[in-house]
């Protein structure tokens, strides 16, 4: 007999374990959860550097262990090459796999991570090191890279999270994260080593979740701002400032209250990678997932409100 509540599950199953398409649809990643995306263009590929959100469901808080890679070639067709690092691979953390980010310098690949810590109050960046984008990747440190005792201007010990590498055209690397408070700092062509003292950020209602990139002559400062989340952003032509307020990028995004992106160039056409509540009937603040949208650019360089899509992009060649 035709069941329609069997062919109805069915049909959910397939949507929440393929993960390639042949059209493009958001969100973009549905075979697991996925927050925080962090993209990086290596050759022909996008490789996507997420946390895995494993909450059982919306009611209580986040639960990250580890984090994830796809690929594409196409922005529509990714590939899931598993978890190259946990929490746990740094011994030094007690656990939580917060908000990453993945650079490329020198052939080598340099994972921003927020873990906390075991022994120092409060949460902390460690860096992970790899020859592969895809790793396996190993704790580049054996230690904190920035950790709570390094900043102690606030009265919270969540302030060192959301780490974001900028590596300038003269090959000097930034890095920037905070909550509350914006800051950033230069590394050591190491990677792995602050070049310099910790500096404050003049940016307007700021939440977490820096993210700098660089289209024409200006750099641009997006983040998260109120609660819950949205995205708004600033520019500059210097990298260390000072930044010009310029508004909301990125309105709330569906069902939750985070708001976390990456901003990409591929194969001509540019991109605003973000996260929402929006896979499945259990999808929400605690079990979001990663999608993808256009960004467009105006004439004078400021930057088009993102459009947010259940359609998302069409794949590119």
């Amino acid at each position: 007999m035709f069941n329609k509540k069997t062919l109805a599950a069915g049909i959910v199953a397939a949507c929440l374990t393929n993960v390639s398409a042949s059209y493009a649809a958001n969100p973009a990643i549905t075979d697991t959860h996925t927050a925080d995306p962090a993209a990086l263009v290596h050759g022909d590929t996008v490789y996507l550097y997420v946390g895995n959100d494993e909450a059982k469901d919306n009611r209580v808080f986040y639960d990250l262990k580890k984090w994830l890679v796809y690929s594409s070639k196409d922005m529509v067709n990714w590939t899931n090459h598993g978890s190259p690092l946990a929490a746990t691979d740094f011994k030094w953390a007690s656990g939580d796999a917060w908000a990453a980010h993945t650079v490329e310098k020198d052939g080598k690949f340099y994972w921003y991570t927020t873990v906390r810590h075991a022994t120092i109050n409060g949460f902390a960046i460690g860096v992970a090191v790899s020859d592969s984008p895809t790793g396996p990747f190993k704790d580049a440190l054996g230690k904190a890279l920035i950790s709570n005792d390094m900043t102690t201007d606030t009265d919270i010990d969540w302030d060192d999270i959301d780490p974001a590498v900028f590596i300038d055209d003269d090959g000097q690397a930034y890095i920037f994260w905070g909550n509350t408070k914006p800051r950033w700092a230069k590394l050591k062509p190491n990677m792995i080593e602050l070049d310099g003292p910790i500096h404050a950020i003049d940016i307007p209602h700021f939440t977490e979740a820096l993210y700098v990139h660089k289209h024409g002559e200006y750099y641009y400062l997006s983040y998260a701002t109120g609660f819950p989340e949205k995205t708004a952003y600033a520019m500059s032509k210097s990298i260390e400032g000072p930044w010009e307020y310029k508004g909301i990028l990125n309105e709330l995004a569906g069902n939750s209250n985070t708001n976390h992106q990456s901003v990409i160039d591929f194969k001509g056409k540019s991109y605003f990678i973000y996260h929402n509540g929006g896979l499945g009937q259990d999808g929400g603040s605690f079990r979001r997932s990663v999608c993808i949208d256009y960004l467009n650019y105006n004439a004078d360089g400021t930057i088009k409100r993102i459009v947010m899509t259940s359609e998302g992009v069409d794949p590119v060649k």
